[in-house]
């Protein structure tokens, strides 16, 4: 009996997981608006506090946001300063009490229908010391790669998919 209470009590956890991450919104922002840009910043110093933040003036940005519309993550999306064909996924984020529910992957595969309406063939992007976004990576179709010339710090990994 014991064994399914918590059975019970585990698939409604789960449900409701289920259930807020399909009331999350994710919506292209226009990062040129003081507001939405202000907002971006503010993202970045939740979600990555010992990042520098990464300029939101170029590209395309999303936030993602609560059914109470609250902020609650966001990505970036760029043109490679590398190849012409290519986009880089320049940052992400999730605040920490909206983790583990599905929104990073979410954010990425906006990115990536995004790359693909532009034409690009090539997405690519970075990780260091993030396992949870190198499995979310791997799980939208990334696989890791040694580009000839690297752009990170040392112990960066490197992912590219094909569109």
């Amino acid at each position: 009996m014991y064994y399914g209470a918590a059975s019970n009590a585990n698939n409604t956890s789960q449900l409701m997981k289920q259930r807020s991450t399909n009331m999350l919104k994710i919506k292209l922002v226009n990062n040129h608006n003081l507001q939405v840009a202000d907002r971006l910043l503010s993202l970045q110093h939740e979600c990555l506090p010992y990042d520098k933040p990464y300029n939101t003036l170029s590209g395309y940005w999303w936030i993602a946001t609560t059914a109470d519309n609250v902020d609650c993550g966001f990505g970036g999306l760029v043109n490679s300063v590398r190849w012409s064909d290519c986009g880089y996924l320049c940052r992400a984020g999730v605040v920490p009490n909206s983790r583990g529910r599905g929104l990073q992957k979410k954010l990425i595969r906006v990115r990536v229908n995004k790359a693909k309406a532009l034409g690009w063939n090539w997405l690519v992007t970075d990780t260091h010391d993030n396992p949870a976004s190198a499995n979310s990576l791997i799980a939208c179709g990334f696989k890791m790669f040694e580009p000839s010339s690297p752009w990170g710090a040392r112990g960066t990994l490197y992912w590219r998919k094909k569109l």
